[in-house]
């Protein structure tokens, strides 16, 4: 079967209902996986440095604490800034270094439990920032790119791709295969091939295979363009900077 080959700059940044909506359901799905683990998987190393899966979740259950509390994302931010005079580093390390450390004498059932009872907190308080502030807040990030950010950016993008590419790292480091499904992974997928193509603004013809995978394309008749066929969660876990890279795939995509 011939699969179609979409312009890549016809693929529209994710909308805020429809990235709470993303979200909400990759909260689900998250759960999911945790509760299928056993004691060995928790402890599972995974590809993020020097945590396991437990830590991981740690870190996430922070994030989500943030998010469903304004008193609790200032709270970390500001420990975080005091970790990283102390420590160096960018302040996104820092940030969940403190959230982990916070939280390290929690178990995986206290995490999945906290999460539990979080996520829905999260996604509603992430959902009513006001559109002013989402459209023209702006903040700076230095690490794993150095640039400013809409504050809308972060809230609908970069906390979707977070809880995403942990699940994934937790599947994977369980010996798991991840829940991937077109209605949900495949426009994840989609708009972080779109903003990898945008960063480097050079003609490719991308062919990503597997359940969350497409084809996309930017000026492939190019004599220039470049053309890769890689399975879709290799190709953003290259991105995100867990695979080895070359080419075009060294564009960094943050997540």
């Amino acid at each position: 079967m011939t699969m179609t080959t979409t312009d890549v700059t016809s693929v529209t940044p994710l909308g805020h209902q429809e990235a709470m909506r993303l979200q909400t359901q990759e909260l689900e799905r998250t759960l999911t996986l945790l509760r299928s683990l056993d004691q060995a998987s928790w402890a599972a190393a995974t590809d993020c440095p020097a945590w396991d899966i437990r830590a991981m979740y740690q870190h996430v259950l922070g994030a989500c604490e943030a998010g469903a509390s304004m008193a609790e994302n200032i709270r970390q931010l500001r420990q975080a800034r005091a970790y990283r005079k102390q420590h160096g580093g960018p302040l996104e390390a820092a940030l969940s270094a403190v959230q982990v450390s916070a939280r390290a004498h929690l178990s995986p059932a206290q995490v999945t439990r906290r999460l539990e009872t979080v996520a829905p907190k999260t996604v509603r308080g992430r959902a009513r920032t006001p559109a002013l502030l989402r459209h023209h807040a702006t903040l700076t990030v230095d690490g794993p790119v150095c640039e400013k950010w809409k504050l809308g950016y972060l809230i609908d993008t970069i906390y979707l791709r977070d809880l995403w590419m942990h699940r994934i790292d937790a599947a994977r480091a369980a010996g798991q295969a991840p829940k991937l499904t077109a209605d949900h992974d495949v426009r994840i997928v989609a708009d972080i091939t779109a903003e990898w193509a945008r960063r480097h603004g050079q003609p490719f013809e991308l062919n990503l295979t597997g359940p969350a995978g497409g084809s996309y394309a930017s000026n492939p008749a190019s004599p220039a363009a470049e053309r890769l066929t890689l399975d879709a969660v290799e190709f953003c876990r290259t991105l995100a900077g867990r695979a080895p890279a070359a080419g075009l795939l060294t564009t960094t995509v943050p997540f």
